[in-house]
C-alpha cells in the first residue's frame, strides 16, 4: 500500500484515497475532505510556516545532471496575459480534480515547473546563495537529490527585481496545476473569499512554481509503442514505411534530431523522411509530428493519439530496453524511439501561440509535492 506505515508521507494529502476503503472513487467528496483533514494534521505536527514572504533556490540532482531554479509565487494575472506561456491543452476533468483539491486544502501543494531564457544576474545570485547552508537537503527513494536554500535580504530583493526583467516564462510541466490555480482564484474571488485582493492576507492571486534557466533543463524523449499493425502484414508494413522514409539499420537511440528509431522484427532501424519537413513550421518540423503525419496516421491508422487505445507512451527515463521488451513479449507490434524535443523547440511553439503535439516532452527530474506549500 502507498505510504503504509509512514504517517508523514505527503501522499496522505495528494492521494488521500489511499486512506479510504479499497476501490473508493478517487473523486468522491470524501477524498477531498480526507485530504484536507490530513493536511491540517501535518500543518500542526510536521510543517514549518515562514514568518515572512520568502523565495528559495531549489536544486535537483539526478546522477550527473544538476539544475537550480527559483521557487516562488508567480502572478496568475501574468499567466492570464500569457507572459507565463503555455504549450499544452488541459483536460477539464484533471483541472476539476486539482481545483477541488486546492480549494479543499486552501493551499497549493504541487509547484508548476517553469523555464526561462537564462539570466546572468540570476545565475550570479544563485551561485552566491547556494554556497551557504541549505534549509532542506535529502535524497529521495528514486535517488533524486532535493536541496533548498532560502534567499533573504539584499539577495532576495535583487533576485525579485531581476526576475521582473525577464520578458517571459514558459510552462515546462504542470499545465493542469497552473490552470487549476487560476480557476481556484476565480472561484474564491466570485465567492468573496479572502486571498483574492491586495492586502487581505493569504494570496490566491499567485501560483507556486519553480523556474529553471533554459540551459539547465533536461528534456528526455517521449517514445511510442503501437499494439498492432492495423491489419497490415509485416512485409506490407515495412513496404509502407520504406515508401515514406529512408530506412537503414541504426541505433536504439536516435543520434540527432530528424532521425526516428524504429524497433521491429527484433532489430532497430533509423528512419529519415523522404520529404524533409519545413524548418519554419514550429509544429510540423518536430520529429513527433513527422512520425505522426508520416507513419502513425496514414499507415497504422492512428488519427488521434489522445484517444486511440492502440498506442502507448514510454517516458525516456525508462530507456529503450523497455521498448524492446514490450515488442519482444508481443505486448506491442512496433516501437519508436525519438530524439528529445529541445527547450528551444518548446519556446518557439509557445512564442507562436501554438500547442505542442500530445506526449512530446518528458521532463526529468521531477519536482516534489509538499516540499514547498503556498497557502491561498
Amino acid at each position: 500500500m502507498l505510504a503504509e506505515g509512514d504517517a508523514l508521507s505527503f501522499l496522505h494529502v495528494s492521494r488521500a484515497e489511499i486512506d479510504l476503503p479499497a476501490g473508493s472513487d478517487p473523486y468522491a467528496d470524501a477524498v477531498y475532505a480526507r485530504a484536507a483533514a490530513n493536511f491540517a494534521t501535518l500543518r500542526t505536527s510536521a510543517l514549518a510556516v515562514e514568518d515572512e514572504a520568502s523565495v528559495y533556490f531549489y536544486r535537483l540532482q539526478m546522477g550527473d545532471h544538476v539544475q537550480t531554479g527559483l521557487a516562488a509565487c508567480f502572478s496568475i494575472d501574468e499567466y492570464d496575459r500569457e507572459i507565463i506561456k503555455k504549450h499544452e491543452r488541459t483536460r477539464r476533468d484533471k483541472e476539476d480534480d486539482r481545483t477541488r483539491h486546492m480549494l479543499a486544502l486552501g493551499a497549493q501543494t504541487g509547484p508548476v515547473f517553469l523555464t526561462y531564457r537564462a539570466s546572468d544576474e540570476v545565475d550570479r545570485i544563485a551561485a552566491r546563495v547556494t554556497t551557504g547552508e541549505p534549509i532542506i537537503d535529502f535524497t529521495a527513494p528514486d535517488l533524486v537529490r532535493h536541496t533548498l536554500w532560502r534567499v533573504g535580504g539584499a539577495d532576495r530583493d535583487a533576485l525579485v527585481a531581476e526576475v521582473g526583467r525577464i520578458p517571459a516564462l514558459y510552462i515546462a510541466d504542470g499545465h493542469h496545476r497552473a490552470a487549476s490555480a487560476a480557476r481556484a482564484r476565480t472561484e474564491m474571488r466570485d465567492r468573496g473569499l479572502p486571498g483574492t485582493s491586495l492586502g487581505d492576507g493569504a494570496d490566491a492571486r499567485t501560483m507556486l512554481a519553480v523556474a529553471f534557466p533554459h540551459n539547465q533543463v533536461q528534456i528526455l524523449s517521449y517514445n511510442r509503442t503501437v499494439k498492432d499493425l492495423g491489419g497490415l502484414s509485416p512485409d506490407d508494413f515495412l513496404q509502407a514505411v520504406r515508401e515514406r522514409f529512408d530506412a537503414a539499420t541504426g541505433p536504439a537511440t536516435p543520434a540527432k534530431g530528424g532521425d526516428i528509431a524504429m524497433y521491429f522484427g527484433g532489430a532497430w532501424h533509423t528512419l529519415r523522411p523522404r520529404v524533409a519537413p519545413d524548418a519554419s513550421d514550429a509544429i510540423g518540423s518536430l520529429d513527433v509530428s513527422v512520425l505522426q503525419e508520416g507513419l502513425l496516421a496514414p499507415v497504422l491508422k492512428i488519427a488521434d493519439v489522445r484517444t486511440d487505445k492502440r498506442i502507448d507512451f514510454v517516458g525516456g527515463a525508462r530507456g529503450t530496453k523497455t521498448l524492446e521488451q514490450l515488442v519482444d513479449s508481443g505486448k506491442a507490434a512496433v516501437a519508436f524511439s525519438l530524439f528529445p524535443v529541445s527547450v528551444a523547440d518548446l519556446m518557439a511553439v509557445s512564442d507562436a501561440g501554438e500547442i505542442m503535439p500530445p506526449k512530446s516532452t518528458w521532463f526529468e527530474p521531477k519536482l516534489r509535492d509538499g516540499l514547498l506549500i503556498h497557502v491561498i
